[in-house]
């Protein structure tokens, strides 16, 4: 079994630097402080639940006492251990392929987080045995068909809770087999759970907030990529950078703008302009700081609203002890008659309208750099606007064809791009006998979005193989020293296309040279490029 160092205490919420690291095995720790609150979260569910305290009888709690969704007005099963059944042997209804193992297993590292705030009611063995499938490489097979995000992911995180239990299917060590064998193979216990717990366990948006908070890192790398790429492009075929220019910039007024323009002034350091191209270069590279910029300013608000979803408790109903009980935990004493001086509250924050906004956001920024990454390379194969090089930046036209092929794959790639753009979170259908008559569709836009941020990675490797392409047949070798940089990186990485070969691999190997150097990226770039530190509040 796979081990590692990293280490994510449960005493806050995660980053998504930790839900990236959660595809690989981890450390999910859970301290003293966690236990405490938990325990005392699940002490007031069974007060409430059983009527322990002032007024007594029973309350009714949906999903503990009750049916669900439409039926919740109907008794549910009355041994609590049964309930569990209850609630997740009629979600097992997905469809399709299986979600990428890396979104399932940071969508159970936020619901992991959400019960560890001590407002679901759950058992403390159910947090501390989901953080212990962390240390290893188990995870659901969870379909991507079936979910609409308004009360919580439920079919797909039934299905990763129902694998916790050894029903169905996972993945140990990328091979997906019967849940039940992948769990004995990983040294772990199939979950034991009743109602609340099953409930609390599907009843949130982490499928959606997780694939939201990855596709957004994938985009702001993507975006990184293409800005460190304008700088090149605009080297290499010797550009004036005065469309840069720092008055012109505070005059446009835009923060992302200016900011943009500021790191690209610092990327182009030391260019010496070549006195040869137009006046007025083409908008994909005189208006990348403007658009670059916008795309920016939209990134800030995605930023904002996945550092409230990490931080957020996704559940209902809640469960929130009350004062007295906070005295009575001081003294040592249980509380739980004091605990029914709390609240239970039936809600709606399972309902996912932030995140379908931010991934409709993230959409549409995709299909907005995508074109410029894609207009870019159009521009760079072209004799009549590259400044004379080869048609194609092939060696020999006709006899080779350098980036033809390449260039008619992200023709395509565009395509699909603005196929998928189409805004999913305002596309409500009222479903569940209208107990949910307006749904977010949350779930769709940010698979869709984390879809096509795949596509806008391969776009921007396309275009950093037509820029390594055209400093061989010709290009000016830049004279920035950090465009040179990236450049060397590329020409490592990448070898020149002479004769024709299949360029696939080497769009990927490009693609993944953006995603993980460190050369686009300056000590005194602005916080918000940083991922790993943009979602803090």
């Amino acid at each position: 079994m796979l081990t590692t160092t990293d280490t994510v205490p449960l005493t806050r919420p995660p980053d998504s630097a930790a839900l990236r690291r959660a595809a690989a095995p981890l450390t999910v720790t859970v301290d003293d402080e966690v236990r405490a609150r938990v325990a005392r979260g699940r002490r007031f569910f069974h007060a409430a639940r059983h009527g322990n305290g002032s007024g007594g009888g029973e309350r009714r709690i949906y999903g503990a006492t009750t049916g669900f969704g439409a039926l919740a007005g109907f008794a549910g099963r009355a041994d609590e251990a049964d309930q569990c059944d209850n609630t997740l042997a009629h979600l097992g209804a997905g469809q399709g392929p299986d979600l990428p193992p890396g979104i399932v297993r940071a969508a159970l590292l936020l619901r992991t987080s959400s019960l560890a705030r001590g407002l679901s009611g759950v058992s403390v063995e159910v947090v501390e045995r989901l953080a212990a499938m962390f240390a290893t490489t188990f995870c659901p097979a969870v379909p991507r068909y079936g979910s609409v995000g308004a009360s919580g992911d439920l079919i797909p995180l039934a299905y990763a809770t129902q694998a916790l239990r050894g029903r169905g299917h996972a993945y140990l060590d990328g091979r997906r087999t019967e849940a039940a064998a992948a769990l004995a193979a990983a040294g772990l216990r199939p979950l034991a759970l009743d109602g609340r717990d099953a409930l609390a366990l599907v009843n949130g948006t982490s499928v959606t907030t997780a694939a939201t908070a990855l596709t957004r890192d994938a985009v702001r790398a993507a975006h990184r990529s293409l800005t460190a790429l304008t700088c090149l492009l605009a080297d290499v075929l010797g550009c004036d950078p005065g469309f840069l220019d720092a008055d012109l910039m505070r005059a446009y007024g835009h923060p992302g703008a200016v900011d943009v323009a500021a790191r690209m002034r610092r990327t182009l350091t030391g260019t010496a302009p070549s006195g040869t191209r137009p006046l007025q270069e083409p908008y994909s590279i005189r208006c990348a700081p403007q658009l670059l910029g916008a795309a920016e300013d939209a990134l800030r608000y995605v930023d904002g609203v996945v550092a409230a979803d990490l931080g957020g408790v996704s559940d209902n109903p809640l469960f929130f002890p009350g004062g007295p009980e906070e005295e009575a935990e001081r003294d040592g004493a249980e509380g739980d008659g004091a605990a029914a001086e709390g609240k239970v509250v039936h809600g709606g924050n399972f309902f996912g309208q932030p995140a379908a906004f931010a991934a409709d956001v993230l959409a549409s920024v995709t299909a907005q750099l995508g074109n410029l990454a894609e207009r870019q390379l159009d521009l760079l194969v072209d004799p009549v606007r590259n400044g004379g090089l080869p048609p194609m930046l092939a060696t020999t036209p006709g006899t080779q064809h350098g980036l033809q092929g390449v260039q008619l794959a992200t023709t395509a790639f565009v395509a699909e791009i603005r196929r998928a753009a189409a805004p999913a979170g305002m596309q409500s259908l009222p479903t569940n006998l209208r107990t949910q008559d307006v749904v977010p569709f949350g779930t769709q836009a940010a698979l869709r979005s984390h879809d096509m941020a795949e596509l806008l990675g391969l776009l921007c490797g396309s275009l950093a193989l037509g820029l390594r392409q055209a400093v061989y047949v010709g290009a000016r070798r830049p004279t920035a020293p950090r465009c040179a940089a990236l450049l060397d990186a590329l020409s490592e990485a990448v070898p020149p296309v002479d004769p024709d070969r299949p360029l696939d691999a080497d769009v990927r190997a490009a693609a993944d040279l953006l995603a993980t150097s460190g050369l686009l990226a300056t000590s005194d770039s602005p916080a918000s490029d940083s991922p790993a530190t943009s979602d803090r509040p």
